[in-house]
């Protein structure tokens, strides 16, 4: 079991890093780039791991790509966009007949329960429901693009890279010429949105609203009320720190418009409508912990998920001494399921830490020196692979790219493979290790 754990890790990494090292290659190709000079390849390799992880950071702008290198990266963004769940099941359900007991322990955490039924419908699920939604998106969006003048193509890369929360823009301000758009903030949103509430969770809705289901499960009713109260919270907290700052000028509907729109796109999108160093000090101070929180499980978004937030939120206030679970709904949230939490934020908080300081460290040292919150910030982003910026990751220099190519990787694959769980041989014994008493608070 040991040797299968450890081959499943290594072919989980080795599946993107190969999708990188191949975007990279493409990408450095002349006849990819239409930009002043040769793309250097530690460009290349920045824009392939970004795309492929759907985080959005760019060191160079999307639109200086050839049309070739656009769709380069456009299949990038949609192959990493189809989640870590797609692959865990391509490589562990189709090889073979039957699901072994390790292979749905690696999975179980992702799919629920559906995976160890029917692999392949799952996948042919996925696939479908993520082609069907890109599709009516680009529709809604070449209905505004085209009145613009904007080829057919640019609505498909905007859609794509809306629902697979990527953030990658033709367009050198982002959206923020749309600031005051209806139908494609509306539309943006409804991308990001879907794309990040996670595939189980739709498929959930579906059957629900088909009468094929009475109620929605449990997973589903948390991750839906944990990504409606974060949006309105972000937006309601937006709107007020920034109705006479970023939003003045707009009418009141367009500053709700704009605040929706800027609590919606950490969720791990990485779009905006209003440059982010715009903000005042407490939005971006918002931003920051809403990019850390990202999306849903199973989803194209990152972050360490709505539900691990979920589970803290429940265990800060709703746990009582002499537990060994959290209660809510009816239900018990094991102490188990909160130690996973706790190592998931303890992880990436320790993650985001390192690499925050060593930037800040070399982009001093070469006489670019960075704030902490904008070095924090653009760590934030790429663990999260969120792609919102400062305006600082065009400026860093050699190394401290490599140190964000290394977190976005970590924070769309490290954290998963991390999780896999660890299994050898151990000594079952009847006995327990004496308590620990340690004072708290």
């Amino acid at each position: 079991m040991n040797i299968r754990i450890g081959r499943d890790r290594t072919l989980l990494l080795g599946y993107f890093l190969g999708m990188i090292f191949l975007g990279s290659v493409l990408l450095v190709l002349p006849g990819a780039w239409n930009g002043q000079g040769d793309l250097r390849y530690i460009d290349a390799l920045f824009t392939s791991t970004s795309a492929v992880c759907v985080t959005g950071l760019i060191t160079v702008p999307t639109a200086d790509f050839s049309l070739f290198g656009q769709i380069v990266i456009l299949c990038l963004i949609q192959m990493g966009g189809l989640g870590l769940i797609t692959f865990a099941t391509l490589y562990l359900a189709l090889p073979r007949r039957k699901i072994s007991i390790v292979s749905q322990g690696l999975i179980s955490d992702y799919t629920l329960s559906e995976v160890e039924y029917q692999p392949k419908r799952i996948i042919r699920s996925i696939a479908g429901l993520t082609l069907a939604i890109e599709a009516v998106g680009v529709l809604l969006l070449n209905a505004r693009f085209s009145a613009m003048g904007f080829p057919f193509f640019v609505s498909i890369f905007h859609a794509v890279s809306a629902f697979c929360n990527a953030g990658f823009s033709l367009f050198p301000d982002s959206l923020e010429r749309f600031v005051l758009d209806p139908v494609v903030n509306f539309t943006i949103m409804g991308l990001i949105v879907s794309g990040g509430l996670g595939f189980i969770v739709m498929k959930d809705i579906g059957k629900f609203l088909s009468r094929e289901k009475m109620h929605l499960s449990y997973h589903s009713v948390i991750v839906l009320e944990t990504t409606i109260a974060l949006i309105i919270a972000g937006m309601a907290a937006i709107l007020v720190l920034e109705y006479n700052l970023a939003l003045s000028g707009m009418t009141l509907g367009q500053k709700v418009m704009a605040s929706l729109f800027a609590s919606i796109t950490p969720r791990t999108a990485g779009f905006d409508t209003i440059l982010p160093n715009r903000l005042s000090m407490g939005s971006i101070v918002l931003t920051i912990i809403l990019m850390f929180i990202g999306a849903s499980p199973a989803s194209t978004g990152g972050g360490v998920k709505t539900t691990t937030f979920f589970i803290l939120m429940m265990t800060a206030f709703r746990y009582q001494n002499g537990s060994n679970s959290v209660d809510y709904r009816r239900r018990a949230i094991s102490g188990h399921t909160i130690f996973k939490a706790v190592g998931v934020v303890v992880k990436g908080l320790l993650i985001i830490v390192a690499a925050a300081i060593i930037i800040e460290f070399l982009e001093r040292g070469r006489g670019n020196p960075l704030s902490s919150l904008e070095s924090i910030f653009e760590v934030v982003s790429a663990f999260a692979t969120v792609g919102l910026s400062l305006g600082a990751t065009s400026s860093l220099g050699e190394a401290s790219k490599l140190i964000l190519v290394l977190t976005m990787f970590i924070g769309r694959v490290g954290l998963f493979a991390m999780a896999l769980p660890k299994v050898g041989r151990r000594i079952e014994g009847y006995a327990q290790l004496p308590g620990a008493d340690l004072m708290i608070g």
